[in-house]
């Protein structure tokens, strides 16, 4: 992220991909009218999206799988396994539904007890239930059977919210209470606090009526300035430095139907100084600046200087409803000794932006010519 130059053939491999899923996309839509406004682009939630996630209050599940050969699904390719989540419907009878479950990650899937899970659920034996429509979501577990690793779920599940709160152009999550049930002895091995996200694609037709970008080599010319501005900015919030949208780590690409530039996604924050996990460390080519992960660093681009000044104006005006988040039923559930160490490092975020001038010292710091 330190560099905005790429080889041509890289440059060319993403046009590329753009254009001819781009087209592929826009021909699918086509099938299918959506609504649009004046200008012609679809609004973000005017697709259909999972009932899943159509509510954010906490939603209590049981996760019935073989917990042994699932938490020894340690390989970078694993196979999914018979699972299902059973709830209690709205009209008080048990609902289960049948799904797939596989692991996936990096640092947490080669050192949790219980990695993250990305969940498969075959939409036509699912419809009428709340997995309806919800595809491949992401499963985010405690990595450890204890209440500070719990926690660190709770954490990382609010900077999802707080990334709503400044843009539907994010993943929605939806906060869970599981009892993790092994299918081959029947009894229930631990019951935590745990998330779903949005599954991407899923994501990028909502709001681009595309899909993925799966190619490398993106530049400040091939995204949204003004979404990417903000994003950057939300990363410098938490203090998250593990992510490159040029090389898809951490961060997403969402192509359009109409060839608009792409939308950025980030995504994965345990890693961030908001979240502040023991696991956690900083890139060791970043050491020349910073050396934890609750030191914060700007990483944006200074290509982007016009948009920054929109982006802090933004975040002023929605620091009293991301501040909301962890005083409602579901930020609640943080210790309140979290939630006040949380808030007072989020106080050092806005006394840096606080006016336009300070907002400028931190832009200052961008990556790239002046």
């Amino acid at each position: 992220m330190r560099t905005t130059r790429l080889v041509s053939g890289a440059l060319a491999s993403f046009a590329a991909s753009l254009i001819i899923g781009s087209a592929a996309s826009a021909q699918a839509a086509a099938k299918k009218p959506k609504k649009t406004s004046e200008s012609g682009i679809t609004p973000v939630d005017s697709l259909p999206t999972s009932p899943l996630f159509a509510s954010e209050s906490l939603l209590t599940l049981t996760f019935t799988t073989n917990l042994k050969q699932l938490r020894g699904d340690r390989a970078d390719e694993v196979p999914y396994r018979s699972a299902t989540m059973s709830y209690t419907g709205a009209d008080g009878k048990s609902v289960t539904v049948p799904m797939r479950a596989k692991t996936h990650g990096v640092w947490r899937l080669k050192n949790c007890n219980f990695p993250p899970v990305r969940l498969n659920v075959a939409n036509k034996v699912v419809k009428g239930t709340l997995f309806e429509n919800a595809d491949k979501p992401k499963f985010v577990n405690a990595c450890r059977d204890n209440d500070n690793f719990e926690q660190l779920v709770l954490k990382e599940m609010q900077l999802y919210r707080i990334y709503q709160v400044l843009t539907p152009l994010s993943h929605r999550v939806r906060a869970l209470r599981v009892a993790y049930r092994d299918s081959a002895s029947g009894k229930v091995d631990m019951t935590r606090y745990a998330f779903v996200f949005e599954d991407p694609d899923l994501l990028a037709a909502r709001i681009g009526r595309g899909n993925m970008i799966k190619t490398k080599g993106a530049t400040t010319d091939d995204i949204d300035n003004k979404q990417l501005a903000l994003v950057y900015l939300f990363q410098y919030m938490i203090a998250n430095t593990d992510f490159s949208f040029n090389g898809l780590h951490n961060g997403e690409l969402v192509q359009h139907a109409d060839l608009r530039p792409a939308t950025p996604v980030a995504y994965d924050f345990d890693f961030s100084g908001a979240v502040n996990a023991p696991y956690a460390s900083v890139d060791p080519q970043l050491h020349r600046d910073i050396r934890r992960v609750r030191q914060r660093l700007f990483r944006g681009y200074c290509a982007l200087a016009p948009h920054y000044p929109a982006a802090a104006a933004l975040f002023l005006e929605k620091k009293d409803a991301i501040y909301a988040l962890y005083r409602d039923d579901i930020g609640k559930l943080l210790e309140p000794d979290i939630v006040k160490e949380t808030l007072e490092y989020f106080d050092e975020f806005y006394d840096a932006i606080k006016t336009p001038a300070d907002a400028e010292r931190v832009f200052r710091n961008c990556v790239g010519p002046r």
